[in-house]
């Protein structure tokens, strides 16, 4: 790095933040719009009929399926994080996540098993390679102007969501309404076109993710914050975590789906399950592990390493529970609730679905528009991709809304209502980053329970719309609006805590750890999405002997409980941040 930090970055800007970061927003937009456009779509193929192209499995197959796949999404963060901050640097890392994950979607569309259980492989990895360095090029570029860190985090996270919106609403369209391969293709070409718009641009960054040298890394650390490396014994115990880990989160579903066919654990041990012992005991050693780790930093630095340890305990319960929509939530949209408009209501939604597409298209275009002025001289090959990706875009856009013009009777694809979730962060997010940079901004934990409660009146609002439901029902016809409530609470609970929770990281760890410990986040990210899974895998269990509107007032009640925990443990965990707000 230069002699004169970051101010560089800051020289040409857009929104009064550097024009990397928006290149980074682009970025991570083509690469959410390819992982959740395939995500909206792989529940509804592995359970759709035969006829209809699927693979006729039962939902708790699929969930199985599912939850296995997200967790080891972000499980693989650590070895991304690893390798990036002392291997190949973050931007190299981000070049083969991106390769990676092309390759992924595209086998994906051949959609033979073969093809499907290899890209569901590629895509693991070539996210555990673009995910936590993606942040990390952030957290460098900010790491002089922290009072702005979370504007950043949250403008970021809007490109996450439009990513997200647009790769719901036209990977899932196409692959309910044409096909599935339509819809698994569609996102590995905009993966394609957010790997060369990055590779194209990279060098905005200056050094900033270049191949990191070990004199450079141990001369940043301080007296009181030596480097404290794992040794052998750690290694070994850290490498039997993984295979009991990988063990369990692989042959469980696999289990499940072969109706025990291949089922590992066929032995117990002490009253236990042999599948429930392997991931408690790999559990256990992690918790042993990690406590016995802080004890050996410095006082200061072991502080805030429990801080965001215990941040990112609330946030496995937090992802296990909004993170239903996939799987409960679509399941609620496809069986449970009312979606076929006609008449006036059929040409309401018309008018409201192409509002929710052209606005949010135009207002990303007109952000695309500010960088080109202020990028397109040194980078023009790089924005020349970017435009191509936009006019693809519109075009298809454009051909949806004509397409559900020309139905009488429309019904809305299950999958639609994923889309709100984005809609309402891309719509809120500049409201909260102004909130976060206020005076009235709540401190850490303040914004922790808010956001959890947010998520629980979310849950209220879906158990409360499902109350009439009968247990042992399989259809009904719910009103679309409480699933509309559902996604509005918990978008403004979101934005409570993911992007606030990743800014809290890059404040509070030292730089040499930062891509291992936003592994360490994602972590986290994995268990509470592997726990939305086997939610999943219990829904109609539930919902047949007690109801489906018990599964969720449960859930809410379980989000307020962590809720008041966050709140419980403020003034310890602000002793513990030494400071950072």
């Amino acid at each position: 790095m230069s002699q004169n930090t970051t101010d560089q970055y800051f020289q040409s800007t857009v929104l009064g933040h550097p024009s990397g970061l928006f290149v980074l927003f682009f970025t991570e937009m083509w690469e959410r719009f390819s992982f959740y456009g395939m995500r909206s779509l792989l529940v509804l193929f592995l359970t759709s009929s035969l006829l209809s192209g699927g693979w006729e499995w039962e939902r708790e197959q699929a969930m199985a399926l599912f939850g296995s796949y997200v967790g080891l999404v972000y499980l693989s963060t650590m070895l991304g994080g690893y390798f990036a901050d002392k291997k190949i640097g973050y931007r190299n890392a981000v070049l083969v996540g991106a390769l990676l994950m092309t390759l992924g979607h595209g086998s994906m569309a051949i959609e033979t098993p073969f093809f499907i259980y290899l890209g569901l492989i590629l895509l693991v990895f070539g996210n555990g390679f673009f995910k936590p360095n993606m942040t990390s090029i952030i957290s460098e570029m900010y790491k002089d102007r922290s009072e702005k860190k979370d504007g950043a985090y949250t403008i970021f996270y809007m490109g996450v969501n439009s990513g997200a919106f647009f790769g719901i609403l036209l990977c899932g369209y196409l692959g309910e309404k044409v096909g599935w391969s339509w819809g698994f293709g569609l996102a590995g070409i905009f993966m394609l076109f957010g790997l060369i718009q990055f590779w194209l641009a990279q060098n905005i960054f200056g050094d900033i993710g270049l191949k990191p040298v070990k004199k450079e890394i141990v001369a940043s650390a301080s007296e009181d914050d030596k480097e404290n490396p794992f040794p052998v014994w750690q290694l070994g115990l850290i490498g039997l975590m993984v295979v009991l880990g990988l063990l369990w989160i692989i042959f469980e579903p696999a289990k499940i789906i072969s109706k025990g066919a291949v089922d590992i654990f066929n032995w117990s041990l002490l009253g236990l399950e042999g599948n429930n012992f392997t991931i408690i005991a790999a559990l256990v050693l992690f918790v042993l592990l990690l406590i016995y780790r802080l004890t050996q930093y410095a006082a200061v630095t072991r502080d805030k390493l429990i801080a965001v340890s215990f941040f990112a305990f609330l946030t496995a319960f937090f992802w296990a529970i909004f993170e239903q929509s996939p799987g409960t939530l679509t399941i609620f949209a496809n069986d449970y609730t009312n979606r076929v408009l006609e008449g006036n209501a059929g040409l309401i939604f018309k008018i409201v679905n192409a509002l929710m597409t052209i606005v949010p298209l135009g207002i990303i275009t007109w952000v695309l528009y500010l960088l080109f002025q202020q990028t397109f001289a040194k980078y023009k090959y790089s924005n020349l991709v970017l435009a191509t990706s936009f006019v693809i875009v519109w075009s298809i856009a454009i051909w949806m809304l004509y397409d559900q013009n020309k139905e009488a009777t429309l019904e809305v694809p299950a999958s639609w209502f994923g889309v709100l979730n984005s809609l309402f962060i891309i719509s809120l997010a500049p409201l909260f980053s102004k909130w976060w940079e206020s005076k009235y901004s709540p401190n850490a934990n303040g914004k922790f329970a808010v956001g959890m409660t947010l998520l629980a009146i979310g849950m209220a609002c879906v158990a409360f719309g499902a109350s009439g439901i009968e247990p042992g029902a399989k259809t009904a016809s719910v009103s679309m609006i409480w699933l509309i409530l559902v996604y509005f609470f918990h978008t403004m609970g979101e934005l409570c805590i993911s992007p606030v929770g990743l800014s809290y990281v890059s404040k509070l760890v030292p730089a040499r750890m930062i891509a291992v410990m936003f592994g360490i986040w994602y972590l986290a990210v994995a268990i509470g999405m592997k726990g939305a899974a086997k939610f999943g895998e219990n829904i109609d269990k539930i919902a047949d002997e007690k109801g489906i509107s018990y599964f969720f007032w449960m859930l809410t009640f379980v989000a307020l409980g962590v809720a008041l925990i966050s709140l419980l443990f403020r003034p310890i965990i602000k002793k513990l941040m030494h400071g950072v707000k």
